[in-house]
């Protein structure tokens, strides 16, 4: 079976063709960095995480960018709020949201682009759409989208721009010829920053929200891609005028494929910053230790709802001690991991499942039944090999990489003295980040004192005990 992902443009799930065989070209849009990240954007982290992972242990070569926001009205508040300047707080946010990545097991992507680099090409892309009539400049100031020139409007959500406008309860303002039309650049402000040496011919402003994404996507992939993703509240506006931007410009179709995950919820409304339900990822990882996190988002498929709450957070470390519980019983330190890529797919039932569930859509949930059944075998017969074919299958999706004591002992950051271990691996990451190279050697120092041995990789830190 080949791989198969659900389009949102088309609505259905549709085998996948690379557009250049053998490689892939993913785009994902990241996050606002002008807060800590909470539960719903560490769904959106893991859920593309376990994608490009697949694509990878599918033998593709895969160009992932993941773009970071920073130019914002929420931004703008912060840093005026803080009494720091913006790049100030998007540079501590960002250091932040890695130290949340680095402890959920979020592999780097291969490009992490800031919109603020990609200034002038958005700029030259506004120009190219106002060109084609397309664009216009308003009486504020602002440069604005205009949604009734681009035919295909409404495709992604699917609905017609009279549907959409007759949903539109905002008032025509500041020179727009249509509620639905959308900003392209923002006119400077009163306080807020306009950046001289961006050169715009439309005047000291600075880009809309939906602009950057086109830009760095262009930028970095090309006019045309394989694959989109982020999460269903980004569908649209986002999304929508992303597609009409930048096909706009290029008269081609932006990407194949469009893919969604699911919104996270609590008390079944959806998990936000602007409803004040949201928990951070810092805040969840001081009850729970972040690989049982990882496992709580992966055991729901990425389109599907995932209801959070401590009691299903429970259930899932019970579950993922289950896992460890059979590793445990069975010493394969001495059988050498196989990577992803160098898995045969075609080895055993197990490996057979596995791939079957992963290829229809990235399916996690059918993934993780074949590691449970792999590990009932494991308690029962005490193989070697099943044990390290759980171990290797448990990789690819991101989990079972832990010694098997150090995580039924407790693990990272989940209870006890761990929970201190893992506030200070936050710390020393972050001190890091700010070249305070001598705060992190001390924080070293400390825990190896305690006993505790970290391990660093290109992607994250890991300890055991000594």
């Amino acid at each position: 079976m080949s791989l198969s992902i659900y389009n949102t443009l088309k609505r259905a799930v549709a085998p996948f063709s690379p557009m250049v065989p053998g490689t892939v070209s993913l785009y994902v849009c990241g996050m606002t960095v002008y807060d800590l990240c909470h539960v719903g954007h560490a769904r959106v982290l893991v859920a593309f995480d376990v994608v490009q992972r697949w694509l990878t242990a599918s033998g593709l070569k895969v160009t992932y960018v993941r773009n970071i926001t920073d130019i914002d009205d929420k931004i703008i508040q912060r840093a005026v709020k803080n009494g720091e300047t913006i790049s100030q707080l998007t540079n501590r946010m960002v250091a932040e949201m890695h130290v949340d990545a680095d402890a959920l097991g979020i592999e780097r992507p291969t490009f992490e682009p800031r919109a603020t680099d990609y200034v002038p090409q958005m700029l030259s892309m506004i120009d190219s759409l106002q060109t084609k009539g397309l664009a216009y400049q308003a009486s504020n100031g602002d440069v604005n989208y205009a949604v009734r020139g681009f035919p295909n409007y409404g495709a992604l959500s699917g609905k017609s721009v009279d549907e959409l406008r007759a949903g539109e309860r905002v008032a025509v303002v500041g020179g727009k010829q249509d509620p639905l039309d959308f900003v392209l650049w923002k006119s400077a402000k009163p306080l807020e920053p306009a950046d001289a040496k961006w050169g715009s011919a439309f005047g000291q402003g600075r880009p809309g929200w939906h602009i950057e994404c086109s830009a760095m996507s262009c930028a970095l992939l090309g006019e045309q891609f394989d694959i989109h993703g982020g999460g269903s509240d980004l569908q649209f506006p986002h999304h929508e005028n992303e597609i009409a931007q930048t096909e706009g410009v290029t008269g081609k179709a932006m990407a194949q494929v469009w893919m969604h995950n699911g919104f996270v919820r609590v008390d079944n409304e959806k998990m936000s910053k602007s409803l004040g339900n949201f928990f951070t990822i810092r805040e969840v990882l001081k009850a729970f230790d972040a690989e049982t996190v990882r496992f709580f988002i992966i055991r729901a498929h990425y389109r599907s709802a995932l209801s959070y709450s401590d009691a299903h957070l429970q259930d899932a470390k019970a579950s993922l001690k289950r896992l460890y519980t059979a590793l445990a019983a069975v010493d394969v330190s001495t059988v050498v991991a196989t990577p992803a890529q160098a898995i045969n797919w075609q080895a055993n039932t197990y490996t057979q499942a596995f791939k079957a569930a992963m290829d229809d859509d990235f399916g996690t949930p059918g993934a993780v039944a074949v590691l449970f059944d792999l590990a009932s075998e494991v308690n029962k017969t005490g193989s070697v090999a099943l044990a390290a074919l759980l171990r290797d299958l448990g990789g690819v999706l991101g989990l079972l990489q832990s010694a098997p004591s150090v995580f039924l002992q407790g693990g990272v950051n989940s209870g006890g003295d761990a929970l201190d271990i893992n506030s200070l691996i936050a710390k020393r990451t972050a001190a890091k980040a700010n070249k305070d190279f001598a705060g992190a050697d001390a924080i070293r120092a400390e825990l190896l004192a305690a006993g505790i041995v970290l391990k660093d990789s290109a992607q994250l830190t890991t300890w055991e005990r000594a």
